[in-house]
Formats: structure tokens, C-alpha cells, sequence
């Protein structure tokens, strides 16, 4: 039954072999949340995703999903997931937008199934919500990197998910096209939907989620956003393990 949490980890640990990379994790992301994930490099967030995504069963705890045991979970077109891997596709793949957004309802629908007149609107939905309609027909390859991303965010939509979890999703998309992209899922957010957003930059995400996890094995920090800018720059390096500055974007959203 759910509980108005939309993931819940509890005291999750998980080992490759003999090296630990999550130690006694616990936390919560409740229904319309923004949830930043942050922490240096081999620090356990893409593990994490995994675990929760069910790709991964953890060596110890437990993780629920809408209130229900992940063991017994099997609504997964509820939760849209965008890689880092995602602009790492061939190319030129011949595939138009509107194929490639389609493709996302394939765990839902099947994968050889002709689309419905309702799997096309959701496409047509899924499209006008990341602001690329006119853009339905065009190959992907001709897209721009931003405008690539938008469109595997799409596909990750195009199944109508309560949740969206993304892993450094801005990876190999062109530092012009990085604010709007945030300014999108921050928009996406403010409609209803949850998102978890894994991310190396710090200073760009406080100003855009509500809430903020810093990991490294075990989890250093859990809250608001604005209660992790008050932290400081000495306290997060602590939890980075090496000095840190964190610099606010703000200055750029109102140039």
C-alpha cells in the first residue's frame, strides 16, 4: 500500500567481493520530490540507482517502491530512467524522434506491438513535454546534444512514469544547453513529478531541487536544499573527502 513515499531505503549496504560501496543507507523520497544526489566519483550513487531500480539486490536491508516491497514490485512503467550512457548511442542510427521517444513504451506495451492511438498521444505528450513536437519526424542524429537528451527524456516519459530518475544525465551535452536542460526537469518537477537527478555539479542543483542526498558509501547528508547550502564549503569537502567549493549558479539564471 503506498504511503505517499515514493522510494524508501532502508539501511542498505552492498559489496563487490571484498570492497564495500554502500554502508547502512538509509533515506526516503516522498511524492513530488527533487532529489539531488551527489558525492565523488566510486562513491556508490550509480549502485544505489541500480539497487533501486532492481538491477541490484543489496547484500543487506530493504528498499520499497510506492510503499511495496521491490521483491514483489512489477509496475516498473512507473519509473522513466535516463543513463549517462544515453548520448553515447550510434549516431547514425536511422531513427526519428518520435521512433526513438515511441521506444520507451516497449517494457510497457511489448517490444514488436504495434503502437495504439493511445501509446500515440502519449508519444505526442511525452514530446510536447520536453518542447520538441515540431521536431516529431527529424532524424536524432541531426539534433543537437540537448535536444538529444530531451528526447531520451521523452522516451522515459513517453510511459507516463510517477517517477524519473536520472543518472548524470548531462554528460556529453554542450555546457550552452545545461541550464535549460535543468530548467526543464525543474519544470517537469513543478507539474507533479518525482525526480531523482545524480549529478557531479553541486553549485547548479541547489539553486532547482528540494531536497539533497550526499553520498560516499554511507550517506553524509539528507534534507532540504537550502539547509545543505548553509552546511559550507569545509563540511561538504569533509564528506567529499577532499577540498570543495560550491559555487551558486544563481548568478546565471538571472543574466
Amino acid at each position: 500500500m503506498e504511503n505517499g513515499l515514493v522510494v524508501q531505503i532502508e539501511d542498505v549496504s552492498f559489496r563487490y567481493e571484498n570492497e564495500n560501496v554502500l554502508e547502512h543507507v538509509s533515506l526516503t523520497v516522498p511524492k513530488g520530490a527533487f532529489l539531488g544526489l551527489v558525492g565523488p566519483n566510486g562513491s556508490g550513487k550509480s549502485t544505489l540507482l541500480k539497487c533501486v531500480l532492481g538491477l541490484l539486490k543489496p547484500n543487506s536491508g530493504r528498499i520499497f517502491l510506492f510503499g511495496e516491497p521491490i521483491e514483489s514490485f512489477r509496475e516498473w512503467h512507473r519509473i522513466g530512467f535516463v543513463s549517462q550512457k544515453a548520448n553515447s548511442f550510434n549516431r547514425s542510427f536511422p531513427a526519428t524522434v518520435e521512433e526513438v521517444a515511441a521506444s520507451g513504451l516497449a517494457a510497457k506495451r511489448g517490444l514488436f506491438r504495434p503502437l495504439t492511438h493511445e501509446d500515440r498521444r502519449a508519444v505526442e505528450a511525452a514530446l510536447a513535454a520536453v518542447g520538441l513536437s515540431g521536431l516529431a519526424k527529424r532524424n536524432i542524429a541531426e539534433l543537437s546534444g540537448g535536444q538529444q537528451q530531451r528526447v531520451f527524456i521523452a522516451r522515459a516519459l513517453a510511459s507516463k512514469p510517477d517517477l524519473l530518475i536520472l543518472d548524470e544525465p548531462t554528460v556529453g551535452v554542450d555546457a550552452r544547453h545545461v541550464h535549460e536542460f535543468y530548467e526543464l526537469l525543474g519544470d517537469l518537477n513543478r507539474r507533479g513529478l518525482t525526480l531523482i537527478l545524480v549529478t557531479h555539479d553541486i553549485g547548479t542543483i541547489t539553486d532547482r531541487v528540494t531536497d539533497i542526498a550526499c553520498l560516499n558509501k554511507r550517506l553524509y547528508f539528507h534534507g532540504k536544499a537550502e539547509e545543505f547550502e548553509h552546511l559550507g564549503n569545509e563540511a561538504i569537502s569533509q564528506f567529499y573527502g577532499h577540498p570543495l567549493h560550491v559555487l551558486s549558479h544563481e548568478h546565471e539564471r538571472a543574466e
